[in-house]
């Protein structure tokens, strides 16, 4: 049988590179990148990276931090060092908006699903969307029972799609959000077509809030980046 999910800790940043860092030239840029990158991969114990530019307006890279955290005092550490991180570029680059939150046992099934992503997987699908969510305070006054039941015919869509892995992150009180929900595909349309599919489950009445969606494409290493930064 599947252990129960870990706690973890999962970071997503929307960073801007300012007119600073386009001023500079390409090796110069390089070398900064380098640098900045290096800083933040000793922040957690692994971050990857999304091309966000060109998919959104107002921001260039997305960056995904995840480290593990069963002890109460794992949080602050991954803060200081990412903000130790940031400070030496925060001249040249900005963060437009961050989400995170804690991976924890699912309150609908006991086991893991096979569709979890593993956050310290090296090998990553094409494209990542990520979004925050909050649901109604009807859902939460809603017998367990019945909530369970909903939320068995919304996991039965996915189960379709066994291509498409997920995480969830929950991040009640510490964000504006309830949760944020990741997902990982090789397929855009094919995910587009998961996200219609479960606009009909009953569990979509008691949705609040579902966006901003934010979509990147996985940039494997310092030579993608240098393609397009």
């Amino acid at each position: 049988m599947p252990e129960p999910t870990p706690r973890t800790l999962n970071h997503f940043a929307r960073v801007s590179l300012g007119p600073e860092y386009w001023s500079l030239d390409p090796g110069a840029r390089g070398r900064l990148r380098a640098e900045w990158l290096e800083r933040l991969r000793a922040a957690a114990d692994a971050v990857h990276l999304y091309q966000s530019y060109g998919l959104e307006s107002d921001a260039d890279l997305l960056v995904w931090s995840a480290l593990p955290a069963p002890e109460p005092d794992r949080p602050a550490g991954f803060f200081r060092r990412f903000a130790a991180a940031m400070a030496p570029a925060r001249r040249f680059l900005s963060l437009r908006d961050t989400y995170w939150g804690f991976t924890l046992p699912s309150q609908y099934t006991r086991t893991r699903s096979t569709q979890e992503m593993d956050p310290f997987a090296a090998a990553r699908q094409p494209y990542l969307v990520m979004y925050p969510f909050v649901k109604t305070a009807e859902w939460y006054l809603k017998d367990r029972t019945e909530r369970q039941e909903m939320m068995f015919a919304h996991i039965k869509v996915g189960k379709q799609y066994p291509d498409i892995t997920q995480l969830l992150l929950y991040s009640f009180g510490l964000q504006d959000q309830e949760f944020v929900v990741v997902y990982e595909t090789a397929d855009l349309a094919r995910f587009l077509a998961l996200v219609q599919e479960l606009r009909g489950t009953e569990a979509r009445r008691y949705t609040a809030r579902d966006y901003p969606l934010h979509t990147g494409i996985y940039q494997p290493d310092a030579e993608a980046l240098a393609a397009w930064l």
